[in-house]
Parts: C-alpha cells; sequence; structure tokens
C-alpha cells in the first residue's frame, strides 16, 4: 500500500489515544473507596459514557445552544449518580470527579507512536472534547500534540463536516493532506467524505474484554494498522 502523502495527522481521542472505561472506572473506584461507596465502576463508566452521544445531539439539533464537552459530562455525570443512587458526593467532589475525563490514561503504544509521528508529520487533536480538557490530559498523559483542534474550535461536534474541514483550514492545509486517525470507523467515514485521509486503528478493549465492536475494516480506508507504532513505521516515521 502506497503511503498516503499527509502534513498532518489529526486524532480522534477518546478511546483511540487513551482508555477512557478503565481511567474513568479507576477514579470511581478511588473516590468510592474514601467515601465508602460500594458500586460497579465498570457499568459506572459505561453509563457515563452512554451520556456523550445524547447531549453531543441536543447541540446538534438545536434543542441547546454549543455546550462545551466539559459542561455536558457534567450533565451525564449528575444523571448517571442518580441513576445508580449515589448522593452523598460533595458539590466539590462531583467537580474533580467530572475531571477523570482530564486525566485519561493512554493506551501503552500512544505515546511512544505519537514521538515517532511526530518526528514527520504535524499532529493534533479531531476530538469532541474542548480545548481546557484536551490540554489537561496531554499534559497528564505526555500526549505531545502540536496544537488542539476538533469540536470547540470549529463549534461542532464530530460527525458534523465542519469539525474536520475547519481543523484542516486552520492547519492552511488543503483536506488530503491531512490524515485522520480513529479507532471508530463512523468518524474516519466522515472524515473521508470531506476528503480527508484515513488510518484505522482499532482499540478491541475500548470497551472492556468480550464487548469489542466489528473490527473489520473498511476497504476505503487509506491505511490500517495495529497500534501507533506500526502506525508510524507504515507511514515512514
Amino acid at each position: 500500500m502506497a503511503i498516503p502523502q499527509v502534513d498532518a495527522l489529526v486524532f480522534d481521542v477518546f478511546g483511540t489515544v487513551v482508555d477512557w472505561r478503565t481511567s474513568v472506572a479507576d477514579e470511581g473506584r478511588m473516590l468510592g473507596k474514601t467515601k465508602g461507596i460500594t458500586a460497579d465502576w465498570e457499568a459506572f463508566a459505561d453509563a457515563w459514557r452512554g451520556k456523550y452521544q445524547p447531549f453531543m445531539s441536543k447541540v446538534r439539533s438545536g434543542e441547546l445552544p454549543w455546550t462545551k464537552l466539559d459542561v455536558l459530562h457534567r450533565m451525564g455525570l449528575d444523571e448517571v449518580l442518580t441513576e445508580l443512587g449515589i448522593t452523598s458526593l460533595t458539590e466539590d467532589e462531583k467537580i474533580d470527579l467530572n475531571r477523570a475525563w482530564h486525566r485519561l490514561h493512554p493506551w501503552s503504544d500512544s505515546v511512544p507512536g505519537l514521538y515517532r509521528l511526530k518526528a514527520k508529520f504535524i499532529l493534533g487533536t479531531m476530538s469532541n472534547g474542548n480545548i481546557a480538557l484536551m490540554t489537561n490530559m496531554a499534559k497528564f498523559a505526555g500526549l505531545p500534540w502540536d496544537c488542539i483542534l476538533g469540536a470547540e474550535v470549529a463549534k461542532a461536534y464530530k460527525p458534523d463536516p465542519k469539525t474536520y474541514l475547519t481543523g484542516a483550514e486552520l492547519l492552511d492545509l488543503p483536506p488530503e493532506r491531512v490524515m485522520m486517525v480513529a479507532a471508530h470507523q463512523n468518524d474516519l467515514l466522515a472524515a473521508q467524505k470531506v476528503g480527508l485521509k484515513t488510518a484505522f486503528v482499532p482499540r478491541p478493549l475500548e470497551r472492556g474484554a468480550g464487548n469489542s465492536p466489528d473490527l473489520t475494516p473498511d476497504p476505503s480506508f487509506d491505511v490500517v494498522a495495529t497500534d501507533f507504532v506500526d502506525l508510524a513505521s507504515q507511514m515512514g516515521a
């Protein structure tokens, strides 16, 4: 397969670069130990993540005005705590728990692979996470982004074409010189529709063992890699 001629790689982050499920569950478990709360913290993480698309859909539809992801995450957290009957958290504890999304741990290959890619390409986020969230996560996890792009910059949540196109425009690059990297095929297909190149990096453990999505790659993707180190090798970095 020929190496796509691109100048920048932009990345989905939740699930593709970082292991949100384990990280959020661990944060909940630590808080639960402190507060004496017994819960299935993996199920808690799944339930909270399950609020992600419904709240973004309210923004996409106009039911909510533009609202950054930190605020949508807090709305979802409040619903999940109510659903699970967890009532003993203080407001400060809820604020800190909501920032668990700023403290997500990377997959083991993410940082070494990104550093290799950074030596050859511009690297940026293309995430629905807001700028503060992405910046704090990068500091926490050691992610070497050159820039933070995505939903808050475009004021549009993926898969809105505006999200991808605004990123390319701000990099002063035509879409075909930008490659979208993601573990989620619908994200890649949306980016592809507006001209970006695509790289599929499956993360079979994103939702835990036994909950892997269909990992058969769409044949239209430009690159399919096992992880970020493999992606760097394939891209000549």
